[in-house]
């Protein structure tokens, strides 16, 4: 007998599956993309949109980005990193400002508007204009071992570190960094930090 002759099905014929079979497949495969896409919100990235102008130029009202949760699982935030983080008087309002200031320094703005981390003038190249207030830092301020400084791009028209309904970053409150402006079209980029 040869190997045609024991095999009871037609090469060409489909294997035929129940209609629960189908549905339970389908229901399985929907929970396991489900469960990818929590897992990525939750441990990779996230979509933010920027509301306002305090991070003019870099990044302007109505930008989508994609904010990358997993870098600050490996290395500690560093200077001039751009972050998310909660607004802590209002639920589901999240803040995206530059960093300033590191952990254990102090951080100073003096009456022309210049920044001192650690008596040395910071020198950057994003907030270019004088700034206009220097609210908490017209006095020194030395950050505890899990806080951190930060400032938007557009320093006069920015609620930020300066100001106590904003104070102080602490580690913990950090969701992630910008990493990669999807919208608009015209404009998609990597962000650039340092």
């Amino acid at each position: 007998m040869t190997q045609e002759q024991k095999s009871t099905k037609k090469p060409d014929q489909a294997e035929q599956t129940s209609p629960a079979h189908e549905i339970l497949s389908l229901l399985l495969y929907i929970v396991i993309v489900f469960g990818i896409c929590f897992l990525i919100i939750t441990f990779v990235g996230q979509r933010s949109r920027v509301s306002g102008s305090s991070m003019e130029p870099t990044l302007s009202d109505g930008d989508n980005l994609i904010v990358d949760k997993i870098s600050y699982r490996l290395h500690d935030p560093e200077r001039f990193d751009i972050i998310i983080f909660p607004y802590q008087y209002e639920e589901n309002t999240y803040y995206i400002k530059r960093i300033i200031g590191l952990p254990g320094e102090t951080v100073y703005i003096n009456d022309a508007g210049e920044i001192y981390i650690n008596g040395t003038l910071l020198k950057e190249n994003y907030g270019l204009e004088t700034i206009q207030n220097p609210g908490l830092a017209s006095e020194p301020i030395t950050l505890g071992d899990d806080e951190y400084f930060v400032m938007g791009d557009n320093r006069n028209n920015s609620t930020d570190s300066r100001f106590a309904s904003v104070g102080a970053i602490k580690r913990q409150d950090i969701i992630g960094k910008a990493w990669v402006r999807i919208y608009p079209f015209n404009k998609i980029m990597v962000i650039k930090h340092q």
